[in-house]
């Protein structure tokens, strides 16, 4: 495989054509300035040192050493091949609440900024595992299908946000549904979803779809976000200004937190509040640390070389021989003609 580590210096490649122009131009300037004093040949011909061919040759050079420099600084780089990894680790589906009700502030910064901090957490720690995405509130769909690339986990989970499913609600038992498809046929790898949500406006089967999950070995994990007082829900992840019922009156979103324990304890997962501290993340990670690990498959590409040196030489050579060509005939090699 073939890349540019800074393409972007590829831009400078649009100079080119102003160089040649330029060129032309002052060629232009020049010979006009000759014709002043004479004939053309004529003049030649009282300069027999003068080469024209020289200068054309030197521009020319000049040319090819700015082309590679360009090539230098957007650094070739090549990669050898494709390889196949076996990594110890687990399938982890997380399953993450989008409703407007996780925009709510009684966690700092708020609900679903939180949420989004513990996952990263996790993700960056269990660097072996195979990790899947799905997000829902009125509807759930799988954001990140299974994948071993951690980078892409946490760019997709930094993304998340309310607008990624405009249906209001939240389905928790189509999201572990979903989440249970996720997961490869693989049967030698223990499997596990960790819900985050703060349960409020629950409206399906989360739990029996939570004892489906853990009748058939998926460990479903449950971590309550928000609080039993709950908070107002803002109109927005940066406005000031609380959404309203029908009658006027400001929406308070609370912590569901015994729906939350019920589904934990039906999908044989554990459950956890988080708030301010980072209790919950550590006991999520002890119980992830007690599924069994097994090989798990991954693709990985090797490192790229770079290869800017090859360039930076062929520039260095042409920069020599640039520099030992004079615009006049040589009185040492001037019997040699290779310029007449």
């Amino acid at each position: 495989m073939f890349r540019f580590a800074n393409p972007e210096y590829l831009y400078l490649l649009f100079l080119l054509p102003v160089l040649i122009a330029g060129f032309i131009f002052l060629n232009i300037q020049k010979r006009k300035a000759v014709q002043k004093l004479g004939n053309l040949q004529l003049v030649k011909r009282l300069m027999p040192e003068l080469s024209l061919k020289r200068s054309y040759l030197k521009f020319w050079l000049v040319f090819s050493i700015f082309v590679l420099g360009i090539v230098v600084l957007a650094r070739p780089q090549f990669g050898t091949k494709v390889e196949k990894v076996e990594r110890k680790g687990i399938e982890l589906v997380i399953a993450i609440d989008v409703s407007n009700s996780m925009l709510a502030r009684d966690i700092n910064p708020d609900r679903l900024s939180k949420a989004k901090q513990i996952l990263t957490r996790i993700i960056d720690e269990r660097k072996n595992d195979k990790v899947a995405i799905v997000v829902f509130a009125g509807e759930a769909y799988v954001q990140l299908p299974m994948t071993t690339d951690i980078q892409s986990a946490k760019i997709f989970l930094d993304n998340i946000n309310p607008s990624l499913v405009p249906v209001q609600g939240t389905v928790i038992g189509s999201a572990i549904n979903i989440a249970m498809n996720s997961f490869t046929s693989e049967k030698e790898v223990d499997k596990s979803i960790i819900l985050i949500t703060d349960g409020e406006g629950h409206e399906d089967n989360a739990v029996q779809m939570a004892e489906q999950a853990g009748s058939v070995g998926i460990q479903v994990n449950v971590v309550g976000i928000g609080s039993a007082q709950g908070a107002p829900v803002p109109v927005s992840s940066t406005s000031n200004e609380m959404k309203k019922d029908n009658e006027g009156n400001v929406v308070v979103s609370k912590l569901n937190e015994e729906m939350c324990k019920q589904i934990a304890q039906a999908g044989k997962g554990m459950y956890v509040r988080a708030d301010n501290s980072n209790n919950a993340l550590k006991s999520l990670q002890a119980e992830l640390d007690k599924l069994q690990k097994k090989n798990v498959d991954g693709v990985t590409y090797s490192e790229y070389d770079e290869k800017f040196q090859f360039f930076a030489w062929c520039m260095l050579i042409l920069l020599i021989i640039e520099v030992c060509i004079f615009d006049k005939k040589n009185k040492i090699f001037r019997g040699i003609r290779l310029f007449k």
